[in-house]
């Protein structure tokens, strides 16, 4: 450890002597403003490097929040298909209906009109994209969940029902 804290001070010493720091205040203020201009929007759009890894970053958070819908738009569906064909299997299943489908046959007619009203929906935020904003990834994760989430589960959930309610009128 003492060889290791001379050979530092010897270093300095050396340095110092020749009157060059290790931080000079024009190389530390130039470095600055380069790094500030190099990450300026413009410039950073030119390197195709960093010009990748921004249109990467946008694909897998529209990606991502595009998953978190259809997995809980999924789980909504599920919802309302299984117990229509439990009830179909045993009437005492009825009980699993916990969204008070009319019919097994309203039910997955209302799933798969709910589904093919969501789908032409999401092509848009598809192709747009979603909106970044520079906060945490831990923070993002969390704000899309809560959207795209709650959207993803409580749009099909309402949906579903509206859908049996007209489609009960005609069945």
């Amino acid at each position: 450890m003492l060889r290791l804290h001379s050979a530092c001070l010897f270093l300095l010493t050396f340095l110092y002597a020749k009157s060059q720091f290790l931080v000079q205040p024009a190389l530390v203020s130039e470095a600055v403003n380069q790094a500030f201009e190099k990450l300026a929007p413009r410039i950073m759009f030119r390197n195709p490097v960093m010009f990748t890894v921004e249109i990467g970053r946008q694909l897998l958070i529209t990606r991502v929040t595009l998953t978190i819908f259809s997995i809980t738009n999924d789980m909504a569906k599920y919802f309302a298909i299984i117990p229509a064909l439990f009830m179909v299997a045993g009437p005492a299943l009825g009980a699993l209906n916990v969204m008070d489908l009319k019919s097994p046959q309203s039910a997955i007619l209302s799933a798969v009109i709910s589904n093919a009203l969501i789908i032409p929906a999401l092509v848009p935020l598809a192709l747009r994209g979603v909106a970044y904003k520079p906060i945490g990834t831990s923070a993002l994760l969390r704000r899309n969940l809560l959207i795209y989430g709650l959207g993803g589960g409580g749009g099909p959930f309402i949906g579903i029902q509206v859908i049996d309610l007209l489609v009960g009128l005609f069945l």
